[in-house]
């Protein structure tokens, strides 16, 4: 895999404001299709996409994203060997920060208000941006 390319994580909001053809935001879901950006995932955070998406959609795409992200080049199955329970307030969203850690992602990418105590967290650093800061920050 190439290393110079960004890896990222999606919050699963984020993933599904970005997979629709006509998004705004789609281009980001493209880059990642054609390898420019790198999805770091978990299996926990693969099973929560495929969870918000059957009840956002149905089965049918929940259950096709999530083989396609299983199979993908680009979308980078990360290991998650320590929980740092950066986030107090739903301690859901942890698995999108140890995801992040461990795989060494230039960001973790959501407009949750539960993540914005990453941003007074000096160890370990994850670089949390909204969604238009993301675009602000990587749209060519």
């Amino acid at each position: 895999m190439n290393t110079t390319v960004l890896r990222i994580v999606l919050d699963t909001n984020i993933l599904i404001a970005i997979i629709g053809r006509k998004s705004p935001f789609r281009w980001i879901f493209d880059q990642i299709i054609a390898g420019e950006l790198i999805l770091c995932v978990s299996n926990e955070i693969l099973l929560e996409y495929q969870e918000i998406l059957a009840i956002k959609t149905n089965q049918e795409v929940a259950d096709n994203l999530s083989h396609f992200l299983a199979i993908h080049p680009f979308v980078m199955k990360t290991e998650i060997f320590y929980q740092f329970h950066l986030i107090s307030e739903d301690e859901d969203d942890n698995k999108f920060v140890d995801c992040a850690i461990a795989a060494n992602a230039v960001c973790l990418v959501s407009n949750d208000k539960h993540f914005k105590v990453l941003k007074t967290i000096k160890f370990p650093k994850v670089n949390l941006l909204t969604l238009p800061e993301f675009v602000q920050e990587f749209k060519n």
